[in-house]
């Protein structure tokens, strides 16, 4: 049986950047997407052009960003910018993205006052974890913003099925505090199945899309320009 979609708060977003609950949330999330390989999903996308300039939105502390670089053969001096609504981007991220060769830029924003206002495009704008966050209709007006922005994006998100939900309420054996598997459950339900996101691009048909599931817990959107 398919799971209805459904978005709710998570608990990450409304707690102060530094509670300590958050804090260690964060830590889980690190532990969390190194078990759903997402960065390897998106490096395995990104590989298919070259690609000079990065924008992730939704960035949070960095993390992802910094794993993402890893993956990616070593930058020449390419732009990789990081955009969030909380100033968390840990120093040593922006170390390590400049040790792989990327420029990094922090940009404290909200993602739609970003995307209306700032003027530049991107080779590649990328998402992890972030898309289930917001309901169809937001995300779809979000989509067309990002689609004038970049020529490929590629977003990593919770496949949402039985099996990821019940890997999401496991979370406890593997050490994660209340906060990361309170919202583990919430991410997985707001999660996406086959076809959802392509639903809601921008009807043009300049575009490649591609949508699926990614490993048992992952599930990956793709759009290219033609």
């Amino acid at each position: 049986m398919q799971l209805t979609r459904t978005v709710e708060p998570e608990w990450l977003d409304v707690l102060p950047a530094d509670d300590p609950r958050a804090q260690r949330s964060r830590r889980d999330l690190r532990r969390v997407n190194a078990l759903m390989a997402n960065a390897r999903i998106v490096a395995r996308e990104l590989r298919a052009s070259p690609v000079a300039s990065i924008a992730e939105i939704g960035a949070g502390d960095g993390a992802f960003a910094a794993r993402l670089a890893r993956a990616l053969p070593p930058a020449n001096g390419g732009r990789f910018t990081l955009l969030d609504r909380q100033a968390i981007v840990a120093p040593a991220v922006a170390e390590e993205l400049g040790d792989r060769g990327w420029k990094p830029e922090r940009e404290r924003a909200d993602v739609f006052e970003w995307l209306t206002t700032e003027g530049g495009s991107y080779d590649a704008v990328i998402a992890n974890l972030f898309l289930h966050h917001f309901e169809d209709a937001t995300l779809a007006a979000m989509l067309a913003l990002v689609a004038a922005r970049t020529r490929c994006f590629v977003a990593c998100e919770p496949r949402r099925s039985a099996l990821a939900l019940a890997g999401s309420r496991m979370l406890g054996f593997v050490g994660c505090n209340d906060v990361t598997r309170h919202d583990a459950v919430v991410s997985v339900r707001a999660g996406f199945h086959d076809g959802e996101i392509s639903a809601l691009w921008p009807k043009d048909s300049g575009w490649t899309l591609e949508e699926g599931a990614r490993g048992l817990f992952s599930h990956c959107f793709v759009a290219r320009r033609r």
